[in-house]
Protein backbone atom coordinates (compact mmCIF):
# COMPACT_ATOMS: atom_id res chain seq x y z
CA UNK A 1 0.00 0.00 0.00
CA UNK A 2 1.35 3.48 -0.51
CA UNK A 3 2.42 5.55 2.28
CA UNK A 4 1.33 9.41 2.69
CA UNK A 5 2.63 11.88 0.79
CA UNK A 6 5.31 13.93 2.87
CA UNK A 7 4.13 17.20 4.32
CA UNK A 8 5.86 20.86 5.25
CA UNK A 9 5.57 21.55 8.62
CA UNK A 10 5.31 25.51 8.74
CA UNK A 11 5.91 27.41 12.01
CA UNK A 12 2.92 28.90 13.33
CA UNK A 13 2.63 32.62 13.66
CA UNK A 14 3.83 32.27 17.36
CA UNK A 15 6.76 30.48 16.87
CA UNK A 16 7.75 32.91 13.66
CA UNK A 17 7.29 35.55 15.69
CA UNK A 18 9.32 34.18 18.45
CA UNK A 19 11.90 33.33 15.92
CA UNK A 20 11.92 36.79 14.76
CA UNK A 21 12.59 38.18 18.31
CA UNK A 22 15.19 35.66 19.46
CA UNK A 23 17.02 36.15 15.70
CA UNK A 24 17.13 40.46 16.47
CA UNK A 25 18.59 39.16 20.36
CA UNK A 26 21.19 37.90 18.75
CA UNK A 27 22.36 40.50 16.61
CA UNK A 28 20.67 38.37 13.37
CA UNK A 29 18.88 41.03 11.87
CA UNK A 30 18.65 39.43 8.36
CA UNK A 31 17.17 36.50 9.99
CA UNK A 32 14.96 39.07 12.17
CA UNK A 33 13.47 40.23 8.99
CA UNK A 34 12.49 37.39 7.01
CA UNK A 35 10.55 35.68 9.68
CA UNK A 36 8.83 39.25 9.93
CA UNK A 37 8.22 38.94 6.20
CA UNK A 38 6.84 35.30 6.38
CA UNK A 39 4.31 36.79 9.17
CA UNK A 40 3.55 39.28 6.95
CA UNK A 41 2.73 36.57 4.38
CA UNK A 42 0.29 35.00 7.12
CA UNK A 43 -1.75 37.61 7.30
CA UNK A 44 -0.27 38.89 10.49
CA UNK A 45 1.09 42.24 9.54
CA UNK A 46 0.31 44.16 12.44
CA UNK A 47 2.28 45.96 15.33
CA UNK A 48 4.68 43.19 16.45
CA UNK A 49 6.02 43.05 12.82
CA UNK A 50 5.91 46.33 12.08
CA UNK A 51 7.81 46.91 15.31
CA UNK A 52 10.54 44.62 14.62
CA UNK A 53 11.19 45.57 10.97
CA UNK A 54 11.52 49.07 12.28
CA UNK A 55 14.47 48.20 14.82
CA UNK A 56 15.93 45.98 12.67
CA UNK A 57 16.36 48.75 9.70
CA UNK A 58 17.54 50.70 12.15
CA UNK A 59 20.32 48.57 13.53
CA UNK A 60 21.60 48.16 10.05
CA UNK A 61 22.11 51.81 9.44
CA UNK A 62 18.43 52.22 7.06
CA UNK A 63 17.08 54.79 9.17
CA UNK A 64 14.57 56.46 6.99
CA UNK A 65 13.00 52.87 6.55
CA UNK A 66 13.00 52.35 10.14
CA UNK A 67 11.02 55.53 10.76
CA UNK A 68 8.58 54.87 8.25
CA UNK A 69 7.81 51.47 9.86
CA UNK A 70 8.11 52.66 13.40
CA UNK A 71 5.74 55.59 12.86
CA UNK A 72 3.10 53.11 11.68
CA UNK A 73 3.93 50.80 14.68
CA UNK A 74 3.34 53.76 17.58
CA UNK A 75 0.16 54.54 15.12
CA UNK A 76 -1.05 50.68 15.39
CA UNK A 77 0.26 50.49 19.39
CA UNK A 78 0.33 54.16 20.12
CA UNK A 79 0.57 53.11 24.17
CA UNK A 80 4.29 51.19 23.59
CA UNK A 81 6.93 53.50 24.77
CA UNK A 82 9.60 51.01 23.58
CA UNK A 83 8.07 51.99 20.06
CA UNK A 84 8.13 56.02 20.46
CA UNK A 85 11.81 56.11 22.05
CA UNK A 86 13.48 53.81 18.98
CA UNK A 87 11.40 55.96 16.24
CA UNK A 88 13.39 59.17 18.07
CA UNK A 89 16.74 57.04 17.87
CA UNK A 90 15.95 56.69 14.22
CA UNK A 91 14.91 60.55 13.61
CA UNK A 92 18.33 61.61 15.60
CA UNK A 93 20.34 59.64 12.84
CA UNK A 94 18.64 61.39 10.05
CA UNK A 95 19.49 64.60 12.36
CA UNK A 96 15.89 65.16 12.50
CA UNK A 97 16.09 66.48 15.88
CA UNK A 98 13.58 68.24 16.91
CA UNK A 99 11.32 65.20 16.12
CA UNK A 100 13.13 62.95 17.59
CA UNK A 101 12.67 64.97 21.17
CA UNK A 102 9.12 64.92 20.16
CA UNK A 103 9.57 61.03 19.59
CA UNK A 104 11.20 61.11 23.06
CA UNK A 105 8.86 62.94 24.91
CA UNK A 106 5.95 60.79 23.95
CA UNK A 107 8.18 57.77 25.28
CA UNK A 108 8.04 59.86 28.72
CA UNK A 109 4.86 60.20 28.83
CA UNK A 110 4.41 56.78 28.58
CA UNK A 111 6.82 56.01 30.92
CA UNK A 112 8.02 58.63 33.11
CA UNK A 113 10.88 56.94 34.85
CA UNK A 114 12.45 55.76 31.27
CA UNK A 115 15.72 56.65 31.84
CA UNK A 116 16.92 56.06 28.45
CA UNK A 117 14.78 58.18 26.67
CA UNK A 118 15.64 60.93 29.17
CA UNK A 119 19.16 59.99 28.65
CA UNK A 120 18.47 60.25 24.84
CA UNK A 121 16.46 63.18 25.08
CA UNK A 122 19.68 64.94 26.81
CA UNK A 123 21.80 64.36 23.92
CA UNK A 124 19.02 65.90 21.18
CA UNK A 125 18.82 68.74 23.13
CA UNK A 126 22.68 69.34 23.35
CA UNK A 127 22.75 69.04 19.74
CA UNK A 128 20.17 71.57 19.22
CA UNK A 129 22.10 74.25 21.13
CA UNK A 130 19.57 74.13 24.15
CA UNK A 131 22.21 73.27 26.54
CA UNK A 132 19.64 74.43 29.27
CA UNK A 133 16.99 72.17 28.81
CA UNK A 134 19.79 69.49 28.16
CA UNK A 135 20.99 69.62 31.80
CA UNK A 136 17.85 68.94 32.92
CA UNK A 137 17.05 65.81 30.83
CA UNK A 138 20.60 64.91 31.94
CA UNK A 139 19.75 65.75 35.91
CA UNK A 140 16.60 63.22 35.48
CA UNK A 141 18.57 60.41 33.46
CA UNK A 142 21.09 60.60 36.62
CA UNK A 143 17.94 60.40 39.29
CA UNK A 144 16.64 57.42 37.59
CA UNK A 145 19.96 55.39 36.67
CA UNK A 146 22.61 56.59 38.85
CA UNK A 147 24.60 53.55 38.48
CA UNK A 148 24.86 54.45 34.56
CA UNK A 149 28.51 56.44 34.40
CA UNK A 150 27.86 57.64 30.57
CA UNK A 151 24.56 59.59 32.16
CA UNK A 152 26.83 61.02 34.06
CA UNK A 153 29.41 62.03 32.01
CA UNK A 154 27.00 63.75 29.47
CA UNK A 155 25.70 65.24 32.58
CA UNK A 156 29.57 66.86 33.42
CA UNK A 157 29.88 67.71 29.63
CA UNK A 158 26.57 69.80 29.22
CA UNK A 159 27.77 71.70 32.77
CA UNK A 160 31.40 71.84 30.15
CA UNK A 161 29.67 73.28 27.90
CA UNK A 162 27.88 76.26 29.71
CA UNK A 163 31.40 76.58 31.03
CA UNK A 164 30.50 75.54 34.24
CA UNK A 165 33.61 73.64 34.75
CA UNK A 166 33.74 73.25 38.89
CA UNK A 167 30.40 71.72 38.59
CA UNK A 168 31.17 69.12 35.84
CA UNK A 169 34.42 68.01 37.98
CA UNK A 170 31.85 65.93 40.05
CA UNK A 171 29.57 64.07 37.35
CA UNK A 172 32.94 63.53 35.65
CA UNK A 173 34.23 62.26 38.92
CA UNK A 174 31.07 60.08 39.97
CA UNK A 175 31.68 58.81 36.18
CA UNK A 176 35.14 57.64 36.70
CA UNK A 177 34.50 55.98 40.37
CA UNK A 178 31.33 53.79 38.81
CA UNK A 179 33.87 52.69 35.61
CA UNK A 180 37.67 53.21 36.66
CA UNK A 181 38.43 52.68 32.91
CA UNK A 182 36.22 55.11 31.44
CA UNK A 183 38.84 56.87 29.11
CA UNK A 184 36.50 59.68 27.97
CA UNK A 185 35.65 61.13 30.80
CA UNK A 186 39.25 60.81 31.82
CA UNK A 187 39.51 62.84 28.53
CA UNK A 188 36.55 65.28 29.47
CA UNK A 189 37.44 65.57 32.75
CA UNK A 190 40.86 67.00 31.99
CA UNK A 191 39.10 69.74 29.68
CA UNK A 192 37.06 70.86 32.23
CA UNK A 193 40.57 71.07 34.20
CA UNK A 194 42.43 72.76 31.18
CA UNK A 195 39.51 75.66 31.54
CA UNK A 196 40.06 76.22 35.21
CA UNK A 197 43.80 77.29 34.41
CA UNK A 198 44.40 73.48 36.38
CA UNK A 199 47.11 72.08 33.81
CA UNK A 200 49.31 70.04 35.42
CA UNK A 201 46.06 68.09 36.77
CA UNK A 202 44.82 68.13 33.55
CA UNK A 203 47.72 66.17 31.69
CA UNK A 204 47.25 63.86 34.39
CA UNK A 205 43.74 63.20 33.26
CA UNK A 206 44.74 62.71 29.71
CA UNK A 207 47.03 60.54 30.75
CA UNK A 208 45.15 58.01 32.75
CA UNK A 209 42.39 58.13 29.74
CA UNK A 210 45.47 57.03 27.31
CA UNK A 211 46.19 54.29 30.16
CA UNK A 212 42.35 52.94 30.40
CA UNK A 213 42.34 53.20 26.17
CA UNK A 214 45.57 54.03 24.24
CA UNK A 215 43.09 54.55 21.38
CA UNK A 216 41.47 57.40 22.41
CA UNK A 217 41.81 60.37 20.06
CA UNK A 218 39.95 62.78 22.04
CA UNK A 219 42.42 62.10 24.96
CA UNK A 220 45.64 62.56 22.68
CA UNK A 221 43.72 65.62 21.19
CA UNK A 222 43.06 67.00 24.60
CA UNK A 223 46.75 66.41 26.25
CA UNK A 224 48.08 68.33 22.92
CA UNK A 225 46.15 71.67 24.08
CA UNK A 226 47.40 71.15 27.39
CA UNK A 227 50.98 70.38 26.64
CA UNK A 228 50.84 73.45 24.22
CA UNK A 229 49.54 75.87 27.73
CA UNK A 230 52.37 74.64 29.45
CA UNK A 231 54.77 75.96 26.59
CA UNK A 232 56.31 72.46 25.63
CA UNK A 233 55.28 72.47 21.96
CA UNK A 234 57.49 69.40 21.11
CA UNK A 235 56.01 67.28 23.30
CA UNK A 236 52.14 68.80 21.90
CA UNK A 237 53.23 68.04 18.34
CA UNK A 238 53.76 64.03 19.17
CA UNK A 239 50.08 63.82 21.04
CA UNK A 240 48.42 65.40 18.48
CA UNK A 241 49.78 63.28 15.54
CA UNK A 242 48.84 60.54 17.76
CA UNK A 243 45.23 61.92 17.59
CA UNK A 244 45.39 62.64 14.09
CA UNK A 245 46.88 58.85 13.57
CA UNK A 246 43.69 56.95 15.42
CA UNK A 247 40.92 59.83 14.39
CA UNK A 248 42.30 61.26 10.81
CA UNK A 249 38.75 62.52 10.11
CA UNK A 250 38.80 64.52 13.34
CA UNK A 251 39.35 68.50 12.46
CA UNK A 252 40.44 69.43 15.83
CA UNK A 253 43.09 66.77 16.06
CA UNK A 254 44.72 68.69 12.58
CA UNK A 255 44.18 71.88 14.60
CA UNK A 256 45.89 71.31 17.77
CA UNK A 257 48.84 70.14 15.33
CA UNK A 258 48.91 73.06 13.26
CA UNK A 259 49.69 74.76 16.64
CA UNK A 260 52.14 73.21 17.58
CA UNK A 261 53.76 73.46 14.51
CA UNK A 262 53.67 77.28 14.39
CA UNK A 263 55.01 77.56 17.86
CA UNK A 264 57.78 75.30 16.60
CA UNK A 265 58.28 77.90 13.97
CA UNK A 266 57.38 74.87 11.33
CA UNK A 267 55.02 77.76 9.28
CA UNK A 268 54.50 75.68 5.77
CA UNK A 269 53.58 72.48 7.56
CA UNK A 270 51.20 74.54 10.29
CA UNK A 271 49.43 75.74 6.86
CA UNK A 272 48.97 72.44 5.84
CA UNK A 273 47.60 70.93 9.07
CA UNK A 274 45.05 74.10 9.11
CA UNK A 275 44.23 73.60 5.94
CA UNK A 276 43.72 69.75 6.56
CA UNK A 277 41.17 70.82 9.36
CA UNK A 278 39.07 72.89 7.42
CA UNK A 279 38.61 70.65 4.90
CA UNK A 280 37.31 68.46 7.43
CA UNK A 281 35.12 70.79 9.00
CA UNK A 282 34.55 74.07 6.07
CA UNK A 283 33.19 75.96 9.56
CA UNK A 284 35.56 75.57 11.95
CA UNK A 285 36.57 79.22 12.59
CA UNK A 286 39.59 78.68 14.96
CA UNK A 287 41.26 76.82 11.80
CA UNK A 288 40.28 79.34 9.60
CA UNK A 289 41.67 82.72 11.91
CA UNK A 290 44.74 80.55 12.38
CA UNK A 291 45.39 79.43 8.82
CA UNK A 292 44.97 83.35 7.87
CA UNK A 293 47.25 84.32 11.08
CA UNK A 294 50.45 82.27 9.92
CA UNK A 295 49.88 83.10 6.24
CA UNK A 296 49.82 86.81 7.14
CA UNK A 297 52.54 85.98 9.43
CA UNK A 298 54.91 84.60 6.44
CA UNK A 299 54.27 87.43 4.63
CA UNK A 300 51.54 86.01 1.88
CA UNK A 301 49.19 88.95 1.77
CA UNK A 302 46.86 87.62 -0.92
CA UNK A 303 46.47 84.34 0.86
CA UNK A 304 46.16 85.31 4.30
CA UNK A 305 43.72 88.01 3.67
CA UNK A 306 41.62 85.71 1.95
CA UNK A 307 41.81 83.11 4.30
CA UNK A 308 40.55 85.40 7.33
CA UNK A 309 37.89 86.29 5.13
CA UNK A 310 37.01 82.90 5.60
CA UNK A 311 34.64 83.46 8.80
CA UNK A 312 32.25 85.18 6.45
CA UNK A 313 31.58 82.07 4.51
CA UNK A 314 30.75 80.77 8.58
CA UNK A 315 28.76 83.58 9.82
CA UNK A 316 28.14 86.34 7.11
CA UNK A 317 27.13 88.38 9.98
CA UNK A 318 30.41 88.07 11.56
CA UNK A 319 30.76 88.82 15.18
CA UNK A 320 27.94 91.26 15.23
CA UNK A 321 24.81 89.77 14.38
CA UNK A 322 23.10 93.04 15.48
CA UNK A 323 24.35 95.04 12.62
CA UNK A 324 21.48 93.60 9.49
CA UNK A 325 23.08 96.09 6.61
CA UNK A 326 25.11 94.26 3.78
CA UNK A 327 28.80 93.56 4.18
CA UNK A 328 30.80 95.77 1.48
CA UNK A 329 34.44 93.75 0.77
CA UNK A 330 35.29 95.79 -1.99
CA UNK A 331 34.12 96.12 -5.47
CA UNK A 332 31.40 97.96 -5.23
CA UNK A 333 31.64 101.64 -5.32
CA UNK A 334 30.84 103.38 -2.07
CA UNK A 335 30.32 107.23 -3.29
CA UNK A 336 27.33 108.62 -1.21
CA UNK A 337 26.85 105.72 0.83
CA UNK A 338 27.24 105.40 4.54
CA UNK A 339 29.29 102.50 5.78
CA UNK A 340 30.04 101.52 9.35
CA UNK A 341 33.42 99.85 10.34
CA UNK A 342 33.90 98.33 13.98
CA UNK A 343 36.43 96.69 15.50
CA UNK A 344 36.42 92.68 16.19
CA UNK A 345 39.64 92.19 18.67
CA UNK A 346 41.33 94.19 20.81
CA UNK A 347 42.67 97.36 21.08
CA UNK A 348 46.04 96.87 19.39
CA UNK A 349 43.90 95.79 15.99
CA UNK A 350 41.42 99.09 16.13
CA UNK A 351 44.52 100.78 16.38
CA UNK A 352 46.20 99.05 13.54
CA UNK A 353 42.99 99.16 11.12
CA UNK A 354 41.89 102.51 12.19
CA UNK A 355 44.21 103.89 9.01
CA UNK A 356 42.55 101.81 6.57
CA UNK A 357 39.20 104.43 7.10
CA UNK A 358 40.87 107.22 5.78
CA UNK A 359 41.30 105.05 2.52
CA UNK A 360 37.45 104.29 2.58
CA UNK A 361 36.34 107.87 3.09
CA UNK A 362 38.41 109.22 -0.10
CA UNK A 363 36.40 105.96 -2.08
CA UNK A 364 33.36 108.66 -1.10
CA UNK A 365 31.88 107.37 1.79
CA UNK A 366 30.72 108.58 4.84
CA UNK A 367 32.56 106.59 7.17
CA UNK A 368 30.89 105.82 11.01
CA UNK A 369 33.86 104.03 12.86
CA UNK A 370 32.76 102.05 16.29
CA UNK A 371 35.70 101.19 18.70
CA UNK A 372 35.61 100.17 22.62
CA UNK A 373 35.48 103.37 24.34
CA UNK A 374 39.22 104.25 25.51
CA UNK A 375 39.79 104.58 21.94
CA UNK A 376 37.11 106.79 20.96
CA UNK A 377 39.06 110.49 21.78
CA UNK A 378 42.14 109.28 20.28
CA UNK A 379 40.35 108.17 17.14
CA UNK A 380 38.57 111.02 16.69
CA UNK A 381 42.29 112.80 15.34
CA UNK A 382 42.15 109.89 12.37
CA UNK A 383 41.26 112.32 8.88
CA UNK A 384 38.44 110.00 7.13
CA UNK A 385 35.95 109.18 9.87
CA UNK A 386 32.52 111.24 9.81
CA UNK A 387 32.10 110.04 13.11
CA UNK A 388 33.16 108.33 15.93
CA UNK A 389 31.14 106.34 18.37
CA UNK A 390 31.65 104.02 21.28
CA UNK A 391 31.01 100.57 21.22
CA UNK A 392 27.16 99.68 22.81
CA UNK A 393 25.75 103.27 21.90
CA UNK A 394 23.15 103.57 19.18
CA UNK A 395 24.19 102.71 16.02
CA UNK A 396 23.35 105.80 13.00
CA UNK A 397 21.58 104.96 9.95
CA UNK A 398 24.28 103.23 7.47
CA UNK A 399 23.80 101.17 3.92
CA UNK A 400 26.56 98.91 4.50
CA UNK A 401 29.28 97.59 7.31
CA UNK A 402 32.75 95.97 7.09
CA UNK A 403 34.73 95.00 9.94
CA UNK A 404 38.48 96.91 9.87
CA UNK A 405 40.46 93.51 9.86
CA UNK A 406 38.79 93.11 6.85
CA UNK A 407 39.43 96.08 5.21
CA UNK A 408 42.92 95.03 4.08
CA UNK A 409 40.93 91.65 2.18
CA UNK A 410 38.58 94.68 0.59
CA UNK A 411 41.26 96.70 -0.43
CA UNK A 412 43.67 93.56 -2.00
CA UNK A 413 46.20 95.24 0.19
CA UNK A 414 49.98 93.77 -0.54
CA UNK A 415 53.19 95.30 0.87
CA UNK A 416 53.25 97.81 -2.08
CA UNK A 417 49.46 98.87 -0.88
CA UNK A 418 50.15 99.11 2.43
CA UNK A 419 49.22 102.07 3.95
CA UNK A 420 52.38 102.96 5.89
CA UNK A 421 52.15 106.70 6.35
CA UNK A 422 52.49 107.92 9.92
CA UNK A 423 51.61 109.74 12.21
CA UNK A 424 47.81 109.14 11.40
CA UNK A 425 46.39 109.85 14.79
CA UNK A 426 47.58 112.54 17.28
CA UNK A 427 48.03 113.73 20.40
CA UNK A 428 45.37 116.63 21.38
CA UNK A 429 47.10 119.75 22.49
CA UNK A 430 45.11 120.27 25.73
CA UNK A 431 46.03 117.00 27.23
CA UNK A 432 49.81 117.06 25.48
CA UNK A 433 49.90 120.67 27.59
CA UNK A 434 48.73 118.94 30.78
CA UNK A 435 51.05 115.96 30.70
CA UNK A 436 54.14 118.18 29.75
CA UNK A 437 53.36 120.43 32.53
CA UNK A 438 53.10 116.99 35.03
CA UNK A 439 56.39 115.52 33.87
CA UNK A 440 57.92 118.70 34.21
CA UNK A 441 61.04 120.10 32.87
CA UNK A 442 64.14 118.20 31.51
CA UNK A 443 67.39 117.93 29.99
CA UNK A 444 67.86 114.15 29.67
CA UNK A 445 66.61 111.44 27.21
CA UNK A 446 62.61 110.26 28.18
CA UNK A 447 62.53 107.01 27.82
CA UNK A 448 58.55 105.13 28.42
CA UNK A 449 57.89 100.79 29.25
CA UNK A 450 55.55 99.05 28.96
CA UNK A 451 56.43 95.43 29.81
CA UNK A 452 53.19 93.41 30.38
CA UNK A 453 50.12 92.49 28.32
CA UNK A 454 46.46 91.68 29.25
CA UNK A 455 46.06 90.70 32.54
CA UNK A 456 43.49 88.38 31.10
CA UNK A 457 45.41 85.70 28.72
CA UNK A 458 46.19 83.11 31.13
CA UNK A 459 49.68 82.00 28.75
CA UNK A 460 50.56 85.53 28.12
CA UNK A 461 54.24 84.61 26.23
CA UNK A 462 54.70 88.03 25.36
CA UNK A 463 55.28 89.72 28.75
CA UNK A 464 57.82 90.13 30.94
CA UNK A 465 58.21 90.38 34.83
CA UNK A 466 59.29 93.86 35.95
CA UNK A 467 62.86 92.43 37.33
CA UNK A 468 63.05 90.60 34.09
CA UNK A 469 63.27 94.54 32.14
CA UNK A 470 65.43 96.51 35.23
CA UNK A 471 68.46 95.63 33.91
CA UNK A 472 68.28 97.90 30.54
CA UNK A 473 67.22 100.98 32.82
CA UNK A 474 69.66 102.99 32.96
CA UNK A 475 71.08 106.10 34.64
CA UNK A 476 71.23 108.22 31.38
CA UNK A 477 67.99 108.81 31.13
CA UNK A 478 64.29 109.23 32.46
CA UNK A 479 62.53 106.44 32.75
CA UNK A 480 58.72 106.25 32.86
CA UNK A 481 56.42 103.64 33.52
CA UNK A 482 53.44 103.22 30.82
CA UNK A 483 51.41 100.57 32.45
CA UNK A 484 47.89 100.83 32.40
CA UNK A 485 47.45 97.91 34.56
CA UNK A 486 50.61 97.05 37.15
CA UNK A 487 50.72 93.21 37.47
CA UNK A 488 50.43 92.37 41.37
CA UNK A 489 53.59 90.47 41.05
CA UNK A 490 55.65 93.94 39.77
CA UNK A 491 53.49 96.34 42.41
CA UNK A 492 56.00 96.88 44.98
CA UNK A 493 58.76 96.48 42.88
CA UNK A 494 57.85 99.40 40.71
CA UNK A 495 56.91 101.30 44.21
CA UNK A 496 59.86 101.03 45.29
CA UNK A 497 62.22 102.12 42.05
CA UNK A 498 62.75 105.85 42.09
CA UNK A 499 64.19 105.71 38.70
CA UNK A 500 60.89 104.46 36.98
CA UNK A 501 58.15 107.10 37.30
CA UNK A 502 54.92 105.36 37.09
CA UNK A 503 52.65 107.64 34.22
CA UNK A 504 50.18 104.69 32.96
CA UNK A 505 47.82 104.31 36.28
CA UNK A 506 46.55 107.86 35.65
CA UNK A 507 46.07 107.48 32.22
CA UNK A 508 42.10 108.03 31.73
CA UNK A 509 41.85 106.73 27.48
CA UNK A 510 44.09 106.55 25.05
CA UNK A 511 44.26 109.81 24.40
CA UNK A 512 45.75 110.51 27.54
CA UNK A 513 48.19 107.47 26.38
CA UNK A 514 49.17 109.35 23.05
CA UNK A 515 49.60 112.64 25.27
CA UNK A 516 52.03 111.18 27.16
CA UNK A 517 53.82 109.02 24.34
CA UNK A 518 54.12 112.47 22.24
CA UNK A 519 56.39 113.97 24.92
CA UNK A 520 58.82 111.02 25.05
CA UNK A 521 62.01 109.84 22.82
CA UNK A 522 61.88 106.92 22.80
CA UNK A 523 59.03 103.74 23.86
CA UNK A 524 60.31 100.45 24.83
CA UNK A 525 56.96 97.70 24.95
CA UNK A 526 55.98 94.19 24.35
CA UNK A 527 53.74 93.48 21.73
CA UNK A 528 50.72 95.71 23.60
CA UNK A 529 48.44 98.84 22.47
CA UNK A 530 51.34 100.99 23.45
CA UNK A 531 53.17 99.40 20.45
CA UNK A 532 50.06 100.70 18.05
CA UNK A 533 49.74 104.15 19.95
CA UNK A 534 53.78 104.69 19.21
CA UNK A 535 53.62 103.42 15.96
CA UNK A 536 50.14 105.51 14.72
CA UNK A 537 51.94 108.53 16.37
CA UNK A 538 54.90 108.01 14.22
CA UNK A 539 56.72 108.08 18.12
CA UNK A 540 59.99 105.62 17.85
CA UNK A 541 59.57 102.88 19.00
CA UNK A 542 60.99 99.42 20.14
CA UNK A 543 58.84 96.40 20.48
CA UNK A 544 60.10 92.62 22.23
CA UNK A 545 58.84 89.83 20.77
CA UNK A 546 58.76 86.18 21.56
CA UNK A 547 60.91 83.61 19.26
CA UNK A 548 57.33 83.27 17.54
CA UNK A 549 55.23 86.36 17.95
CA UNK A 550 52.09 86.50 19.36
CA UNK A 551 50.39 88.42 16.40
CA UNK A 552 51.61 87.97 12.44
CA UNK A 553 51.56 91.61 12.62
CA UNK A 554 55.39 91.57 13.20
CA UNK A 555 56.27 88.72 10.28
CA UNK A 556 58.51 85.96 11.26
CA UNK A 557 61.41 87.53 10.81
CA UNK A 558 63.89 90.73 10.70
CA UNK A 559 63.62 94.17 12.79
CA UNK A 560 61.33 96.39 10.75
CA UNK A 561 57.75 96.36 10.05
CA UNK A 562 55.22 97.74 7.22
CA UNK A 563 53.23 98.58 9.81
CA UNK A 564 55.12 101.24 11.69
CA UNK A 565 58.17 102.76 10.04
CA UNK A 566 59.22 104.27 13.14
CA UNK A 567 59.19 100.75 14.68
CA UNK A 568 62.26 98.24 15.77
CA UNK A 569 61.71 95.01 16.62
CA UNK A 570 63.61 92.66 19.66
CA UNK A 571 63.21 89.29 18.84
CA UNK A 572 63.87 85.90 21.31
CA UNK A 573 66.68 83.72 19.52
CA UNK A 574 64.92 80.94 21.28
CA UNK A 575 61.56 80.18 22.83
CA UNK A 576 61.50 82.27 26.43
CA UNK A 577 65.01 83.75 25.82
CA UNK A 578 63.85 87.45 26.95
CA UNK A 579 67.32 87.52 28.84
CA UNK A 580 69.14 88.12 25.56
CA UNK A 581 66.38 90.88 24.22
CA UNK A 582 67.28 92.53 27.26
CA UNK A 583 71.25 92.62 26.80
CA UNK A 584 70.57 93.23 23.33
CA UNK A 585 68.33 96.72 24.21
CA UNK A 586 70.23 97.88 26.78
CA UNK A 587 73.30 97.56 24.50
CA UNK A 588 71.16 99.85 21.50
CA UNK A 589 70.42 102.05 24.64
CA UNK A 590 73.92 102.38 25.41
CA UNK A 591 74.68 103.14 21.33
CA UNK A 592 72.03 106.14 21.51
CA UNK A 593 73.81 109.50 20.62
CA UNK A 594 73.27 112.05 23.30
CA UNK A 595 70.22 113.96 22.99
Amino acid sequence: MPGKDARVNRPSPAQLLERAVAAFEAGRFHETESACRALAAAGRDGFEVRYLLGLAAERTGRAAEAVALLSEAARLNPAHPETRFNLGVALARLGRLDEAVAAYDGAIALRAGFADAHFNRGAALGALGRAEEALAAYGRAVALAPADPQAHHNLGTTLASLRRFDEALGPFDRALALDPRYARAFASRAGALFHLGRLDEALASCDRAIAADPRASEAWDCRALVLLELDRPAEALESAERAVAIGPGEANAHYHRGNALRELARFEEAIAAYERAITLDPRHAAAHRNLADVLLLCGDFARGWEAYAGRWRISPGGARPDITAPAWLGGEGLDGRTLLLHGEMGMGDTLQFCRFATQVARLGARVILEAPAPLVPLLRTLEGPAAVIARGEAIPPHDGHCPLMSLPFAFRTDLATLPAAVPYLHADPAREAAWRSRLGPGTRRRIGLAWSGSAGLRNDRRSLSLARVLPMVDAGADWYSLQKAVPARDEALLASRADLRDLGTAFADFADTAAALSLLDLVITVDTSVAHVAGALGKPVWILLPHVPHDWRWFRDGERTPWYPTARLFRQPAPGDWDAVVREVAAAIARLPAR
